[in-house]
């Protein structure tokens, strides 16, 4: 879960431009792409530094930083359904008359008042980020929980699961190692979310697969594949085409 654990990582400017910078690469926090430094990049007959390529990529392959991070489950973005699509035609550039209009609601002053709310929401996470930030350096007890992945669905709290569990839980059900086959699959949905993370190791990103290259994978993982790939889409974990034919790590 290395894309993860960059992500949630990530500072506010990294996050809000979509990639972070390494020594000899830049890297997509929204997918894990990375292009090297000092290599000149090709995209429709025009050539690219790393940087400005990087941003293409973005743009080609998510439309925008925004558009990425707006279509997050709620649990992760804190906002509820209204709220995200207030945002969404705020983004477009729609002035309040003109939102007023589109979601049928009061008149173009209750769409400031929304704008109000927003706002203060804005300044409530800026002082919410400061405290957890001054809190690590006080907080000796604090688990370390492992990452989520940006497509989870259904968050709850299943995914409360901290490095010392995944640790134990990995060793119990890959006895041999992750890389081997998993003695069992566990009955218990946190358990189920530790080996499914494990499991999308195997697998790479910007990649197709077809069904056949599926199902051989996770045979080498566990005896009953279509089990595990059911519930590697369920987790949000893997996506396909909807006859099934093309497989792919969801973005």
């Amino acid at each position: 879960m290395k894309d993860a654990e960059m992500f949630w990582s990530a500072s506010q400017d990294e996050l809000k431009q979509g990639y972070i910078e390494g020594e000899n690469q830049y890297v997509c926090l929204l997918c894990g792409n990375a292009v090297e430094k000092g290599i000149v990049y090709p995209k429709d007959g025009v050539l690219y530094e790393a940087k400005r390529y990087m941003r293409i990529h973005i743009e080609h392959a998510h439309s925008s930083v925004f558009e990425y991070l707006i279509d997050l489950d709620k649990k992760l973005t804190g906002l509820t359904d209204h709220q995200n699509r207030l945002l969404r035609l705020f983004y477009q550039g729609k002035n309040d008359a003109e939102v007023q209009e589109e979601m049928g609601i009061g008149s173009p002053s209750t769409i400031r008042n929304h704008r109000f709310v927003l706002k203060e929401k804005e300044r409530q996470a800026k002082l919410f980020l400061a405290l957890m930030e001054l809190l690590k350096d006080k907080d000796e007890h604090a688990p370390a929980f492992i990452p989520l992945h940006q497509k989870a669905r259904m968050v709850d709290d299943r995914y409360n699961v901290t490095e010392d569990e995944k640790v134990t839980v990995l060793k119990k059900y890959f006895p041999k190692g992750s890389q081997d086959a998993l003695k069992s699959f566990p009955p218990k949905e946190k358990q189920r979310l530790i080996i499914l993370q494990e499991i999308m190791n195997r697998f790479e990103n910007e990649r197709n697969y077809e069904e056949k290259e599926i199902n051989q994978i996770l045979g080498a993982v566990y005896h009953d594949h279509v089990l595990l790939r059911r519930y590697l889409i369920e987790y949000g974990f893997l996506d396909r085409k909807p006859d099934g034919s093309q497989y792919w790590l969801k973005k």
